[in-house]
């Protein structure tokens, strides 16, 4: 291996090519090689847990867990603490070993379901299992889209599980799946197949984590959320995981902390069972990229939960904590198992000594439009679009980040007609969630489902108006998909789509580097998928 790492796995990667010596996000060589070698090894469990269930033995419910949480460590953003790395590499090498003990056949095994190497070795091995030893272009892009795809779907595998809710369909697959890719007789086809079947299991995915949260907290309803603060000292949570906010709320209630969310948390508002909680403050902040200047200025606690934490300054970095598959070196992590109580004391009596939060903006931004509301809204949506207030539905979801030419969504929500309205979910809201768009006899110009994952709630709405209508295909709605993308909880709501064929998906602000030529042209010409230009040309593209 010449370069140090090889990682093309986000959108802001070197170059639209790959970080080779560095990473965009902050990550060091030898914690990406780690990272490499985590997917490697955790794609070895998978090998013996396919190979265990064709044999119609069972394999337990923390085994699935495990190969979740290994791959959602290695997602951009995550977790840069190559102890931890380090740690759940020897742990899923114990689990495998003491796997292959049940296993009749091991004939038919890879490399990765064998190879156990010890710490000192684990370096060197992650230079040589990373994305550049598939020599075939095309068969690399492949298995690296499929293993992004997955790498989504164990985050959001991962959230229900917390919620005590798992699908063992899923988990197989994804085990399967992540074997699949160490398999050099599939072929390109093999491998296109394979991406979406990735697709359907993304579908059943969301869907899990869509009852878990509902049948918890509720179905999200229309909610005004304070973005000021007050004079009290507070806690800020940021990430996906509801559960761990749940935990937060119930732990500083009486304590005289308030807690208020960041970036992809700021949904947990819109749920009915939050709403109970009086320290429950508000907003505070931006999307991921931002969180330099505006953790600084909160003065108390922050507690990551998920993706993305970028580096954080000294002048914070005493004051961030890290639960579950994020990890940050120097930062405290706080361990918990699915089921148990974390202990938040720790977080709570630091930010009882913490000034207020500085104010940086004041007023409210609405969401909450996840697919029930809609429904619930229906009648008064099909009537506006029968009449022609609203024109077209523009799908505007995904992820945030900070390369300059993302103004470009900002821009492009700016120059939308009148009569047209903004479905979002994900961070991506961010860069519009704040204008003064107004609304259509009532509906508000953005309609927020939620976090990444309520993408979900946006097929299920597009799949009703079809219903509503009586279209054969979901494509004649009029509804344009202008998505942005980050990482890789974005590739699998995107493989979701086209399983349930979505087509026409312009992709932006740039098309992933990890898509060879060749498999380019087969999502081109059979999904219609693009790019972005500019808003001025895209406006004709779409509306014209």
């Amino acid at each position: 291996m010449e370069n140090k790492m090889f990682c093309y796995q986000c959108q802001e990667t070197a170059g639209c090519t790959g970080c080779t010596n560095a990473g965009v996000c902050g990550k060091t060589p030898e914690v990406a090689n780690l990272q490499d070698l985590l997917v490697y090894v955790t794609k070895g469990l998978s090998a013996v847990t396919t190979a265990l269930r064709a044999e119609g033995k069972n394999v337990a419910e923390d085994i699935n867990h495990m190969v979740s949480v290994n791959l959602f460590t290695t997602i951009t953003n995550a977790n840069f603490d190559k102890d931890s790395i380090i740690s759940k590499i020897n742990a899923t090498l114990a689990a495998k070993e003491e796997l292959l003990l049940e296993l009749s056949n091991k004939d038919n095994l890879p490399e990765a379901a064998l190879w156990n190497g010890d710490q000192s070795t684990f370096e060197e091995k992650g230079k040589k299992v990373g994305v550049l030893s598939t020599k075939d272009e095309d068969i690399r892009s492949l298995r690296e889209l499929i293993t992004y795809g997955l790498k989504g779907l164990a985050a959001y595998s991962k959230h229900a599980n917390a919620l005590l809710k798992d699908n063992v369909e899923v988990d197989a697959f994804l085990q399967e799946a992540l074997s699949k890719t160490l398999d050099d007789s599939l072929t390109v086809d093999d491998l296109v197949a394979l991406t979406l079947e990735c697709g359907k299991y993304g579908v059943d995915g969301m869907a899990l984590l869509d009852e878990a949260n509902t049948s918890t907290y509720g179905n999200p309803e229309v909610t005004s959320v304070d973005i000021g603060v007050r004079s009290n000292p507070g806690i800020l949570i940021s990430g996906h995981d509801l559960k761990d906010l749940e935990m937060l709320l119930e732990q500083t209630k009486g304590t005289g902390v308030d807690v208020y969310t960041h970036s992809e948390m700021l949904p947990a508002h819109y749920y009915p069972f939050f709403k109970k909680y009086d320290n429950f403050a508000g907003n505070y902040g931006n999307a991921w990229w931002k969180q330099k200047e505006e953790f600084e200025k909160f003065n108390g606690p922050i507690l990551m939960t998920t993706n993305c934490i970028v580096p954080p300054s000294d002048s914070y970095k005493d004051r961030l904590f890290t639960t579950g598959a994020t990890g940050y070196p120097g930062c405290k992590h706080i361990d918990g198992e699915y089921g148990k109580t974390k202990d938040f004391l720790e977080i709570i009596e630091l930010a009882k000594k913490c000034e207020a939060p500085t104010e940086i903006e004041t007023g409210t931004i609405t969401g909450g439009f996840a697919h029930e509301q809609v429904f619930a809204l229906a009648d008064t949506v099909v009537e506006a679009v029968k009449s022609g207030a609203i024109k077209r539905f523009v799908v505007m979801a995904g992820c945030d980040g900070r390369a300059k030419s993302r103004s470009y969504y900002s821009d492009f929500a700016k120059a939308l007609p009148d009569d047209m309205v903004i479905l979002t979910a994900g961070c991506a809201k961010y860069k519009y969630n704040k204008l003064d768009l107004g609304d259509i006899g009532g509906i508000p110009r953005i309609l927020d489902a939620g976090q990444c994952n309520d993408s979900y709630s946006l097929a299920l709405i597009a799949l009703k108006l079809k219903e509503i209508f009586g279209l054969d295909d979901v494509n004649e709605l009029p509804i344009v998909y202008n998505i942005s993308w980050y990482e890789q909880k974005a590739v699998i709501v995107l493989l979701a789509l086209l399983y349930l064929g979505v087509k026409n998906i312009h992709l932006g602000p740039t098309l992933p580097a990890f898509l060879s030529p060749n498999v380019a042209k087969v999502l081109v010409e059979n999904f219609g998928i693009a790019g972005i230009t500019t808003v001025e040309d895209d406006m004709k593209l779409f509306f014209s």
